[in-house]
């Protein structure tokens, strides 16, 4: 596989479907795509299901793409924060699916998808509305709750680094779901603040080979400061 590398944003997500699960990196502010999501809505996708720790901070980012009207349903494991309004008045309208999942569990369910595994059980959420209609199994004395991977058509995340071949470099916090989310989407998009000539990379800092990242573009880092309520 060869990762191409687009001109701008709005090229690297082109061919993004209706009804597309997507993946989107972050933690918060601290690792969100901002500019691919931009770029998402602008290209117009909808229906989407989107998967991410969280249900958008402010107005921007994953907000923006709420507010635009674009997503079906959310999967993620903190949809409430005091600057998650724009999720919050579309979940109370009705326009907006929902389903919580522990961050671990998210995490995993991921991973799992990555990794060819076909569901796994964890206690995490056993007893509890989380667990409802979901198959369950007394493993060593404790309940466990059968989960199931969570794959994605499309993965948007943002690396601090990438050379021409992908290979991705992340900074800090900034890492916190992108190297799961890379290995658990038919189509990985990634945006980076920088890319360097293949080599150029020490290979024992790589932390998502580049046989995972199909669309790389240069972005510039943002620095956000988001409103705690609107």
């Amino acid at each position: 596989m060869t990762t191409t590398i687009a001109e701008t944003a709005d090229e690297a997500v082109a061919g993004i479907e209706d009804g597309s699960t997507v993946l989107v990196g972050g933690f918060g502010l601290a690792g969100m795509p901002f500019d691919l999501i931009d770029a998402l809505i602008r290209q117009g996708a909808g229906d989407l299901t989107v998967v991410s720790n969280n249900a958008g901070n402010g107005d921007v980012g994953l907000a923006a793409l709420l507010a635009a009207g674009r997503v079906r349903k959310v999967i993620c494991s903190f949809p409430r924060q005091s600057d998650s309004y724009v999720f919050d008045e579309l979940y109370r309208a009705g326009r907006v699916g929902l389903e919580v999942v522990p961050q671990g569990t998210l995490a995993e369910r991921m991973r799992a998808a990555g990794a060819g595994i076909g569901a796994f059980y964890s206690p995490v959420g056993a007893g509890t509305p989380l667990a409802d209609g979901k198959e369950t199994r007394e493993i060593d004395g404790r309940v466990h709750v059968l989960e199931h991977p969570i794959k994605g058509d499309v993965a948007l995340i943002s690396a601090h680094r990438a050379d021409t071949v992908g290979n991705l470099v992340y900074r800090r916090t900034a890492r916190n779901f992108g190297p799961v989310m890379a290995t658990a989407a038919d189509t990985v998009v990634a945006q980076v603040a920088e890319i360097v000539p293949a080599g150029e990379i020490d290979p024992e800092t790589v932390v998502t080979p580049g046989i995972y990242v199909d669309r790389l573009v240069r972005a510039e880092a943002r620095r956000l400061t988001v409103q705690g309520a609107r």
